[in-house]
């Protein structure tokens, strides 16, 4: 099984430790079109007029207040890099808390779940990188949109690496559009049910969405689950006792499942 998962906006720098080097990530045939983007992201933030500050803040998508996150990435040749999972934050990955599993369900985490980057492309949570601020929606001076270049360099090392293997796909937004699994996987996303004025309803709402992705998969973690099929996923998570029920949909593509939660 493979789990996809976003990244964090919020990310935690590493204290020490040796450069990343694109070639040691998963998948090395991606070293080079990680490269390049790596290279065009630090020469876009490492200009250092105003004007030029203002422009990587607009194309990267942030606020003058976060000019910080500018220098970081001027500085990523060389900063220090330490697994993913110590470096992504943020409500999934505090709910996924990787730190507090024992050896066996890391190492089934490192093996099973891999996040999509728009820097990156693909890694997976025992990689070493460094923290840094580039989303797939971001459209890169000599790259041009990230989503579609990752799109067309991941295609064919993904379809490779999954086949035979079921996906589940928690992401959404451009990274879910860098890379379409096929029909052995299943698309979830997170309803939150409440009584409003005598009804039943659901909604999305994104904090219960994110953190619930987050207790799922350290629920299969410490299960260290290894379903063989789609079924297989859901029964494995209806064992887990999580409430899955299937949406209605096209014979094709990936199926669509909802997780019913009332709170956290």
């Amino acid at each position: 099984m493979l789990i996809l998962l976003p990244p964090s906006e919020g990310k935690t720098p590493a204290p020490a430790g040796s450069p990343v080097d694109p070639s040691s990530l998963w998948l090395p045939s991606l070293a080079g079109a990680r490269t390049r983007v790596l290279r065009k992201l630090v020469a876009l933030c490492a200009r250092t007029s105003a004007r030029s500050i203002a422009d990587s803040l607009a194309v990267l998508g942030l606020s003058d207040g976060q000019r910080g996150e500018i220098t970081r990435n001027a500085e990523l040749l060389t900063a220090p890099a330490a697994p993913a999972a110590q470096i992504y934050t943020g409500v999934l990955y505090e709910a996924l808390a990787p730190a507090g599993l024992d050896e066996p369900a890391l190492a089934w985490l490192h093996r099973t779940a891999v996040v999509f980057s728009g820097l990156w492309g693909v890694v997976r949570l025992g990689d070493a990188i460094p923290a840094y601020r580039c989303s797939a929606g971001v459209t890169l001076p000599g790259i041009g949109g990230l989503t579609p270049y990752w799109k067309k360099g991941l295609k064919k090392v993904l379809d490779e690496a999954t086949a035979g293997a079921p996906v589940l796909d928690l992401r959404s937004g451009a990274y879910a559009a860098m890379w379409a699994p096929g029909t052995n996987a299943a698309v979830l996303r997170v309803l939150q049910e409440r009584v409003v004025g005598g009804e039943t309803r659901r909604s999305v709402v994104s904090h219960f969405n994110k953190a619930t992705k987050g207790r799922m998969v350290r629920a299969l973690a410490v299960e260290r689950a290894a379903p063989e099929s789609v079924d297989e996923l859901v029964t494995a998570l209806r064992d887990l006792k999580f409430t899955v029920e299937e949406q209605t949909g096209p014979a094709t593509g990936p199926r669509r499942l909802d997780v019913i939660v009332a709170d956290l």
